[in-house]
């Protein structure tokens, strides 16, 4: 099979894992190549996700390479398992590959910590604000609808028998950024009110009084797979999205939400009974916001 030209965000990661594993078991190109009984091009093309190692291949590669058994181990032969398909590809005539890859590691994520310090997080819009703000970079209105049909299929992650745990922390200026009409922000707003009473989902505002922070100006999300050396950053550009895995890179966003966390506002608790409101909250801001609409 010839090595494929765009491979995917799981195959390249799980690529990246395997040099890393055999670099730190010391091990050159050429040895791990004997241990795959191939040539050192196959090793390289694996390395770089564009040739997948069959499961059996490399469970023996994984010994070989002194990986020990546990959840780090069979988590990298699930990912050698998978084939890349899920109801995204119900979506493949309109999105790209960096689209799909987002969803792919939302399917297999537990935990979801998101910065938006300008719009409403895709996970918590409604299909008419999604469609409003895709419609400022999509000049095809056809294209829009698709991308905000696909954004809302991604809030399933959210709900259903085993949902993510997901923590958003959402700049006052998200709040206040006039997306379509007035109404639309109305049920967006409702939107995020309604979605917090999920026991698996957090919101927090970072409020405008709260000062500038490193990190308040930067939208990112942290993903957790329940196994920390899988964990990835995910950064959003218009041309080229960025999948985060160094450890050092992964600590310093993890440092910065904690951060953010503890400047923003106390989380939304819309079961909480009005007179709790007295101090300044998450959903108290909210609300302020949604009546000057």
């Amino acid at each position: 099979m010839a090595p494929r030209n765009n491979p995917s965000e799981r195959q390249r990661r799980l690529g990246a894992e395997l040099r890393k594993l055999r670099v730190r078991a010391g091990l050159t190109g050429e040895q791990a190549a004997a241990f795959l009984d191939a040539d050192r091009a196959r090793v390289s093309n694996i390395e770089t996700g564009r040739i997948d190692v069959s499961r059996n291949r490399l469970y023996k590669v994984l010994q070989d390479y002194g990986c020990p058994p546990g959840t780090y181990f069979d988590a990298l032969m699930a990912m050698a398992q998978e084939n890349g398909k899920g109801w995204w590809g119900e979506f493949s005539e309109t999105i790209g590959p960096a689209a799909r890859d987002l969803a792919e590691l939302e399917s297999r994520s537990t935990i979801l910590r998101t910065h938006n310090p300008l719009v409403i997080p895709g996970m918590l819009q409604t299909e008419e604000y999604a469609r409003a703000v895709l419609a400022a970079t999509e000049a095809e209105p056809h294209r829009a609808g698709r991308y905000a049909e696909f954004r809302v299929c991604r809030q399933h992650v959210l709900t259903g028998g085993s949902p993510a745990t997901y923590h958003a922390i959402i700049h006052e200026a998200a709040l206040h950024t006039r997306v379509g009409s007035p109404e639309i922000m109305r049920r967006q707003l409702l939107r995020l009110m309604e979605v917090s009473r999920q026991a698996n989902v957090t919101v927090q505002v970072y409020p405008f009084e709260a000062g500038v922070y490193a990190a308040h100006s930067r939208s990112f999300v942290l993903f957790g797979t329940g196994v920390p050396e899988l964990d990835t950053v995910y950064l959003e550009h218009p041309t080229n999205s960025l999948f985060l895995w160094d450890g050092a890179q992964l600590d310093e966003y993890a440092k910065m939400f904690e951060r953010l966390s503890e400047l923003a506002l106390a989380p939304v608790d819309p079961e909480s009974a009005p007179e709790s409101h007295a101090s300044r909250d998450s959903l108290s801001l909210i609300q302020h916001v949604m009546y000057t609409l």
